[in-house]
C-alpha cells in the first residue's frame, strides 16, 4: 500500500509507482529521476536538488541491487535508513519514493535477463567487482522503463558507472536524457560515499589518500601520464592503511586507458581499500 508523508509519497511496488507517474503525466507534469541505494548524504541530496531545476516531478529510487554486489561484498551490511531518507527527502520536496523490496524487482530470484557492460565493464571497478557492472545496467535500466523519467541524475563521482549508463542509453534508444552531478566533497577534499560511515577516525584521515593522489596526478599534469601516474601512486607511499587497487587515465570518450602521448583532457580514476572499505573516486584533469 502507498504511504503518505507531509510532502514524499512512498510506493513500495511497481505496479503504485507506475501509477502515482501516470497521474502526474496525466496533468501535463515532466519527470526526473534520481537512482540510489539509500543511505541517503549531501551528494544524494545535490542530485535532488538539480533534478528540482530539471523537472516538475522528481522520483527518487531507494532499492539496494542485489546484482550489484558479488559473493564477498557487503551486501548484508551496506546501510539500509529507509525512514531517515524519506524524511530528508520530504524536506528537499521529493514528490515520489520508489522503495522496493528486492522481491518486487526480482519476483523470481535473480533475473537470468540482464543487460550486459562489455569490455569496458570488465575494467577498473569491474576487474575487482566482477558481474558489477552488469548488475547495475540491468537495475537502472528496469528503472528507466518503470518510471519512464524525460531526465536521469548521476553523481560524476562513480564515473565509470556515468560512462556505461550513458552508452547503454546511446546504444538502446532510451528516451531519457542523462544529466551528471558534479562530485560533493567534504570541504578537506574527501568524496562523499554511503560506505564513509565505515570508516573509523584514523582510517577517515587515511581516506584522504585518493582526493591527494588525484591533486597530486593533477599537478604534475603538464608533464604527461608517466609523472601524472607516479605522482598519483607516490601518494600511498607513507599511508599502512591504505591499499591501493587501482590507479589509472582514462580517455572520457572511451573510458580505455591513455596513450603515453596522451594530451588534452582525461579522467584520473583511483580506488583504494581503507581498512575493510573500498573507496573510489576521479578527476578530469588536462595532460599538457
Amino acid at each position: 500500500m502507498t504511504e503518505v508523508t507531509a510532502g514524499a509519497r512512498v510506493a513500495p511496488t511497481i505496479g503504485e509507482l507506475r501509477a502515482m507517474v501516470a497521474g502526474q503525466r496525466a496533468r501535463g507534469a515532466s519527470v526526473a529521476l534520481v537512482p540510489t541505494m539509500g543511505a541517503l548524504h549531501e551528494g544524494h541530496f545535490a542530485l535532488v536538488r538539480r533534478a528540482r531545476e530539471l523537472a516538475d516531478v522528481v522520483v527518487v529510487s531507494i532499492f539496494v541491487n542485489p546484482l550489484q554486489f558479488g559473493a564477498n561484498e557487503d551486501l548484508d551490511r551496506y546501510p539500509r535508513t529507509l525512514d531517515a531518507d524519506v524524511a530528508a527527502l520530504t524536506a528537499l520536496g521529493v514528490d515520489l519514493v520508489f522503495a522496493p523490496a528486492a522481491a518486487e524487482m526480482y519476483p523470481n530470484g535473480e533475473t537470468e535477463t540482464r543487460v550486459t557492460a562489455g569490455h569496458v565493464g570488465t575494467l577498473y571497478e569491474g576487474a575487482s567487482r566482477p558481474g558489477h557492472f552488469d548488475g547495475m545496467l540491468t537495475v537502472v535500466s528496469k528503472l528507466l522503463h518503470i518510471v519512464g523519467p524525460d531526465v536521469a541524475l548521476f553523481g560524476q563521482k562513480d564515473a565509470q558507472q556515468v560512462f556505461l549508463v550513458r552508452r547503454m542509453v546511446r546504444d538502446l534508444d532510451v528516451p531519457v536524457s542523462i544529466e551528471v552531478v558534479p562530485t560533493v566533497r567534504e570541504p578537506d577534499g574527501l568524496a562523499l560515499s554511503s560506505r564513509n560511515r565505515y570508516l573509523d577516525p584514523g582510517q577517515r584521515a587515511a581516506a584522504l589518500t585518493l582526493s591527494e593522489a588525484l591533486r597530486a596526478g593533477d599537478a604534475a599534469s603538464g608533464d604527461g601520464l608517466a609523472e601524472v601516474l607516479a605522482e598519483g601512486t607516490a601518494a600511498f607511499g607513507d599511508h599502512d592503511d591504505v591499499t591501493l587497487d587501482y590507479l589509472v587515465v582514462v580517455d572520457p570518450q572511451t573510458f580505455l586507458p591513455v596513450d603515453d602521448d596522451a594530451r588534452g583532457e582525461v579522467v584520473m580514476l583511483v580506488a583504494a581499500r581503507v581498512g575493510a572499505t573500498r573507496l573510489i573516486d576521479n578527476a578530469t584533469i588536462t595532460l599538457g
